[in-house]
Formats: C-alpha cells, sequence, structure tokens
C-alpha cells in the first residue's frame, strides 16, 4: 500500500513501518514520545538523502515550532497499532509536562522490509541519537541546516541534507 502526497509520488507504508519496527526493536522494545520519533525518523532520512541523493521513506518534513515533523508519520503509527504490530500508550511521565505517547512493540516475528545499506543508516543514527529524548532532539535539529534554511511551517528541502557535512566515515 502506497500513501499518496503533495510533494512525493508515494510512500511505500510497508518501508515506513518497517523502519519504525526497526527503531522501536534496536531501542529495546519501545520508543518513547512522538517528538522523539518524529526526530529519529527525520535523522535516517536526511542522513541516507545526504549519502545517497534520496531518502529511505521520503516522507515531508515541515519545520514545526519544536522541529522537523513528518506529515504521514501520525498515520503510519495508527496503521501498525490496527495492525496489531505496536501498542501505543500514553504515559504521564511528570507532573506539569505534557503526557508522553509510548510506542511498545508486540512480540512477534518481525520482517524488516529494509537493505543492508538503510539498515546501516538507522543503526548509526539509533546509536548517536537513540539514547536522547524528544527536548534533546528537538536542540539538535534546530542547529542543522535543512532547519535553520526553512521557514516556520514550510516543508524542509531534502537538498539542505548537503549542508550539513555529516562525516560518515565516523562510527556513532
Amino acid at each position: 500500500m502506497a500513501l499518496k502526497t503533495k510533494k512525493m509520488a508515494k510512500i511505500d507504508t510497508q518501508k515506513y513501518e518497517s523502519v519504525i519496527l526497526y527503531i522501536a526493536q534496536k531501542l529495546g522494545g519501545e520508543i518513547r514520545g512522538k517528538k522523539k520519533l518524529a526526530k529519529l525518523l527525520y535523522f535516517v532520512d536526511f542522513d541516507y538523502f545526504e549519502k545517497n541523493s534520496h531518502p529511505i521513506i521520503g516522507d515531508t518534513y515541515k519545520a514545526l515550532p519544536m522541529g522537523p515533523f513528518p506529515e504521514h508519520m501520525t498515520d503510519i503509527i495508527q496503521e501498525l497499532s490496527n495492525e496489531g504490530k505496536i501498542n501505543v500508550k500514553t504515559v504521564d511521565e511528570r507532573p506539569g509536562y505534557n503526557a508522553t505517547e509510548v510506542y511498545k512493540l508486540v512480540s512477534g516475528d518481525l520482517k524488516f522490509n529494509l537493505s543492508m545499506d538503510e539498515i546501516k543508516i538507522i543503526d548509526r543514527v539509533v546509536q548517536k541519537y537513540g539514547h536522547l529524548n524528544g527536548k534533546e532532539l528537538e536542540i539538535l535539529t534546530h542547529a542543522e541546516a535543512p532547519y535553520v534554511g526553512t521557514k516556520s511551517g514550510e516543508i524542509i528541502a531534502y537538498e539542505l541534507a548537503y549542508y550539513r557535512g555529516t562525516d560518515f566515515s565516523i562510527s556513532a
């Protein structure tokens, strides 16, 4: 199944789901926070684009006040939940703060629709950023050329990834 978008011809939902499930597995079976997931997906797509001139997922990312946000992430999460691949729950972690959405893998045999090159980039992103919370990732993305070079509320051009200067020879 493929989602139609305004900017991209289509998004491969199986690939999108695979990336989210793979990240969750690498993070011990869950991803804590919508903001964290959004930023990890941004790093996966923009790292891969910077290195290979095309993204893995290909979602449209908007420059929102809390950083880049993928347009179709919420729909994909809902689909994963409907398919019984993840459980989504809301947790009040700290008084005075918004509740955290937690995406927990449902046990089962996971198959990922990912190439070895894609897995390498995702592993690098998880190793480099997976231990950070949403706020820390927000701060990092705010310093990135793609976000800085885009007006608030506008779509972030993938080509701005070339201004990041990532050294892929160094492990995270």
